[in-house]
């Protein structure tokens, strides 16, 4: 088999077979396939899509491309979440140590943020001593002696994938809906998932910025998911603001012990059980996502969920005094509350611009490597839909320095858009995908 005839396969338009897909993914794991004949298929597929049979095919070589985990003997049924990024989205910190308290275990793999999207990993690393590094064995055995693993992504797990996101990125192909489905599920597969429950961004503080892209990721995902035998529900949400209040990764953390300990903004909490429920569903501990939500409500005012995230920290070497007492996170050197100019209604935020002006203050990266500051960022004081007085405060940036504070300020007060009419709230979820 040679790579170019599957190069001039794809770029007019064929599909390729299944022995095909398998030889250029194992090929170009060992290396064995240059990056500039790997470059030319991804931008044929990118071009000219791929059939569902040929995604399903791609997903499973990926996932196959590494080690596999197999949680069977600790859990029955091991249930996992994706997110497809967005601002201030902290729902992992929330629902998985929801779904674990409710009694089915959760060992989940997550990443770190790129862009104006956060990432979970940089937001418990401002947790002291916290590990996101742990072994397949220790993964494992924390799983079992806990019910709850919240780490970063074993190499050793779809190492394909890993290769050819880096490619993407840097030739122009990671729009394409085939790639971003296999980039995803393969991951999820190869961590022994049985169920996954997928939180897809739309608007604009998501790589989605339309209902008909997210939607039509949706349902490829759901497709290729069910079509390798996984239990796979999407839900469609909105990103057009923050999700809750806060931005910048200390400052979700405080907020996400805030929702754990019964408060926190009504938003995030609601957008958290609504994932946990969906999860606790698919790992048959509820009949109905309705039901897993009540479940899941019952772990937030129980203080369970709480105690199952204070383990988490613990387990993983976190100072869970942080936990206890989330004023021993280090304040940034300058904090302001910029108020609103003029009176009116929210009724709009440019979402990304907020991100972008958190990542400008250090709380993210612009190329993968840059060192963060966890103590920055912003915490709104309104969402669209309310009214805004004049001198009503509108958000609060915690910078590194003045300069600093002053530049974020400008371009967060640029992202939020006043007018004199009323407009309704934005919805928590647009649709369901099963």
């Amino acid at each position: 088999m040679r790579m170019v005839d599957l190069i001039e396969k794809k770029r007019d338009g064929e599909s390729l077979s299944r022995a095909e897909i398998r030889f250029f993914i194992e090929a170009y794991t060992r290396e064995e396939i240059p990056d500039y004949q790997a470059s030319a298929l991804l931008m044929a597929v990118t071009l000219n899509g791929m059939q569902d049979e040929e995604t399903r095919d791609l997903t499973l070589a990926m996932a196959e491309s590494g080690q596999m985990l197999d949680l069977s003997d600790i859990a029955g049924v091991v249930v996992d979440k994706h997110s497809t990024g967005g601002v201030g989205d902290k729902v992992s910190l929330i629902a998985v140590p929801v779904v674990a308290a409710a009694g089915l275990p959760v060992g989940k793999m997550s990443g770190r943020g790129l862009g104006f999207s956060g990432g979970t990993l940089d937001k418990l690393e401002s947790i002291p001593g916290y590990r996101i590094d742990l072994s397949v064995e220790e993964f494992r055995s924390q799983l079992r002696r806990l019910g709850i693993v919240l780490t970063g992504q074993s190499a050793n797990l779809a190492p394909a994938d890993g290769k050819l996101y880096a490619l993407r990125d840097v030739t122009g192909t990671v729009p394409s809906l085939p790639l971003i489905i296999s980039s995803i599920m393969s991951k999820k597969i190869a961590g022994g998932a049985d169920g996954i429950v997928l939180d897809v961004k739309v608007g604009t503080g998501a790589f989605m910025r339309t209902l008909e892209e997210a939607r039509a990721l949706a349902e490829g995902l759901v497709r290729i998911g069910r079509a390798v035998g996984r239990k796979v529900t999407a839900y469609i949400a909105d990103m057009n603001q923050p999700l809750g209040r806060s931005v910048g990764n200390s400052l979700e953390v405080v907020e996400a012990l805030a929702v754990l300990q019964g408060g926190g903004p009504e938003d995030l909490v609601e957008h958290s059980l609504t994932i946990a429920g969906e999860m606790l569903h698919l790992g048959g501990v509820a009949d109905t996502p309705t039901a897993g939500v009540a479940v899941a409500r019952e772990t937030l005012t129980s203080g369970a969920a709480f105690a199952k995230f204070r383990e988490l920290i613990e387990g993983q070497g976190g100072d869970a005094a942080y936990v206890d007492d989330p004023d021993r996170f280090p304040r940034a050197d300058a904090i302001e509350t910029v108020t609103a100019r003029q009176e009116g209604y929210v009724a709009a935020m440019e979402a990304d611009k907020i991100g972008m002006a958190v990542v400008a203050l250090g709380g993210g990266r612009e190329k993968k490597g840059d060192p963060i500051d966890h103590r920055v960022g912003v915490v709104m004081h309104v969402q669209v839909g309310d009214w805004a007085a004049g001198g009503q405060p509108l958000f609060t940036v915690h910078a590194r320095s003045e300069a600093d504070l002053n530049q974020a300020a400008q371009r967060i007060e640029r992202a939020i858009h006043i007018a004199p009419d009323e407009v309704d709230a934005l919805p928590l979820f647009y649709d369901r995908v099963a």
